[in-house]
């Protein structure tokens, strides 16, 4: 189920139980089958393969799917393949180390769990599965502000550490008190603010899974599915002006912008103070269209690489393997984020994502 304090009126009227409403259409799993052992999953792509075949129709189109024809979602892998890793040799790499520090956290290899709206579609307990086995194995999962858990909850399960991603309230007083509430637990070490979803894009494949349950209990009267209802309370109008608001709030917690597509903005996200940007196109799911993230990192390597010295610079989307991790850092990547693949591999519960993390770089002097 979703966080009802996370959602506003406008989305509990349709329904009599928003909070379960979650829970009572969407079937998790499509039904009673034996999964594959674990141990003959070697790699992310294993796991996106079994949650096809068992993920129920409505969560597996919730997670798989971007906007319109997933042109940006699927460039976002293909340009990563077109990035060739050149190697130099007779370099003295017997000893070798993945360690990263960010935001004041240590994380064992330089990825983060991406913030996925509802974590539960993948797997039982969704996002306090993902902070337990993000402890285990070193690194730090990033919420978002629609989890499938109230946020102080999912903060209990984390051990130390967590960035919180907020998307900013209509109402900014709901956004300054989720703010407030997460940060008094001395765990949030970074907020990321989404920005690149100023109003909900059109995800067709989501509104076919609703539309084809028979029911509307998934739509708005506009006809979209899941995307729409989950994120009705987004201001549209967050602008740069804001930055001062939310540092009024945090004091010295960093803070991310996550969502640039354009050099200029990664600039401009400098200029006025933040301590981080996030390279991504919401993993296709805002417009379809948007250049992928990959292409945006060189973008910025190339027309501004000061920015690289100024503050931390993370991306997402399309991102597959340990190697595709390397091409990221090679290109000034900070760290790369994770959502989907995590998502996946919650069909096995806490051991699926920890061996989903592992499996990137299964040894300390190799990557997948």
């Amino acid at each position: 189920m979703l966080d009802t304090t996370t959602i506003d009126a406008a989305w509990k009227g349709q329904e009599k139980d928003a909070s379960s409403n979650l829970d009572a259409t969407i079937d998790i799993v499509s039904e009673s089958k034996s999964k594959p052992d674990l141990s003959g999953i070697i790699n992310l792509n294993d796991f996106e393969q079994v949650a096809e075949r068992f993920l129920a129709t409505k969560p597996w189109t919730v997670i798989h799917t971007g906007s319109n024809d997933n042109i940006t979602r699927d460039a976002n892998n293909t340009f990563l393949n077109r990035i060739w890793l050149r190697p130099e040799i007779m370099r003295e790499v017997g000893q070798i180390n993945t360690r990263q520090r960010l935001f004041g956290c240590d994380l064992s290899i330089p990825i983060y769990i991406s913030p996925t709206g509802g974590s539960k579609l993948g797997g039982a307990e969704g996002e306090i599965t993902l902070a337990r086995a993000a402890a285990r194995t070193g690194i730090v999962q990033c919420f978002a502000t629609p989890s499938s858990y109230p946020h102080l909850e999912i903060l209990e399960a984390t051990e130390k550490q967590a960035f919180f991603q907020l998307y900013v309230n209509k109402d900014r007083s709901k956004s300054e008190a989720a703010i407030r509430d997460a940060i008094s637990t001395g765990k949030i070490k970074a907020l990321f603010v989404t920005v690149d979803v100023p109003v909900i894009s059109k995800r067709e494949e989501d509104e076919r899974a609703s539309s084809s349950s028979g029911s509307g209990q998934m739509r708005d009267k506009k006809g979209a599915g899941f995307a729409r209802l989950a994120s009705s309370f987004i201001d549209p109008n967050v602008c740069w002006d804001d930055i001062k608001w939310l540092r009024s709030i945090l004091g010295n917690i960093p803070i991310v912008v996550k969502g640039i597509q354009r050099a200029s903005d990664a600039q401009m996200a400098l200029a006025v103070g933040c301590d981080g940007i996030v390279i991504s196109n919401h993993g296709g799911r805002a417009a379809d269209g948007a250049a992928p993230a990959i292409l945006t990192l060189l973008e910025v390597n190339r027309i501004c690489p000061e920015v690289f010295k100024g503050m931390k610079v993370l991306i997402d989307g399309g991102f597959r393997r340990g190697s595709d991790v390397v091409k990221a850092i090679c290109l000034g990547a900070s760290a790369v984020g994770f959502g989907r693949p995590f998502l996946y591999s919650l069909g096995y519960g806490q051991e699926g994502v920890e061996h989903a993390i592992n499996s990137m770089f299964p040894h300390s002097d190799t990557f997948d």
